[in-house]
């Protein structure tokens, strides 16, 4: 198996890459958090993250011709503008912890930015494109992490913008974002052969997974299903939290 994960892992692993690629393929968001927080309970989750990476621009390939008419591409340009300035020290950063630190900060990340989602916060005013970018540096600086996506699902959902435009954008800002911080990533060190097989192994559940979430967004309350995905990131953080403090 790839990065000398135990079958168990492995298998636990899978079930968690298909429950989380429904998710994206409902929501637009919530794939690679939920995959890295669970992935941080069993192993380090950093050598992971680049395969999460591409296993969102492949989901992105099976959701593009429903999405393309939805994308905000102006949002997605500023917050990619802001987090294109930071990524390059972020990974240089998280590059520089240890596997037990890695587990502890992506945690944090995930629980701080969940409860932010459940809290219901609402922006009062119309924000610009300064404050657009400011979001997209924070998005960019926890991409090193993995959960890049969070800040920007936090200040999307903040904002009253339709269903459809919200997922297509955050599905478009996410690719964006990956094909960033891949290359980063590269030269760090952290892609090879074991990325490659790794995509490769996720494809088949990536397929089935995003196609399911995409016919349950067409039949139901999406505000529903995010909740949903929220409360299992908060979970999860709980859980990755408890871990590093006994261990």
């Amino acid at each position: 198996m790839p990065f000398d994960l135990g079958p168990g892992t492995a298998a636990v692993l899978a079930m968690t890459l298909l429950g989380a690629a429904f998710v994206r393929g409902y929501s637009g968001f919530g794939f690679s958090a939920i995959f890295i927080a669970c992935a941080a309970l069993l192993t380090n989750p950093l050598p992971l993250i680049p395969v999460v990476f591409s296993c969102e621009m492949l989901m992105t390939l099976f959701q593009a011709r429903g999405i393309r008419g939805h994308v905000d591409w102006r949002r997605v340009l500023v917050l990619l503008g802001g987090a294109a300035v930071v990524l390059p020290f972020a990974v240089t950063v998280i590059l520089s912890l240890g596997d037990q630190n890695v587990r502890l900060v992506v945690s944090l990340f995930v629980g701080t930015m969940a409860l932010v989602l459940l809290s219901g916060w609402q922006v009062r005013k119309v924000i610009g494109p300064f404050g657009t970018a400011g979001v997209g540096m924070v998005s960019g600086m926890i991409n090193s992490a993995g959960v890049g996506g969070l800040p920007v699902a936090a200040f999307m959902s903040a904002q009253p913008i339709p269903a459809a435009r919200f997922r297509a954008t955050m599905i478009a800002y996410l690719t964006g974002l990956d094909l960033i911080t891949l290359p980063l990533m590269w030269h760090g060190g952290l892609v090879g052969p074991d990325t490659a097989v790794g995509a490769a192994l996720a494809f088949p559940l990536l397929a089935i997974g995003v196609w399911l979430g995409g016919r349950r967004f067409l039949a139901a309350n999406p505000e529903t299903f995010r909740r949903f995905a929220v409360l299992l990131l908060l979970i999860l953080s709980g859980l990755g939290l408890l871990r590093a403090m006994i261990t």
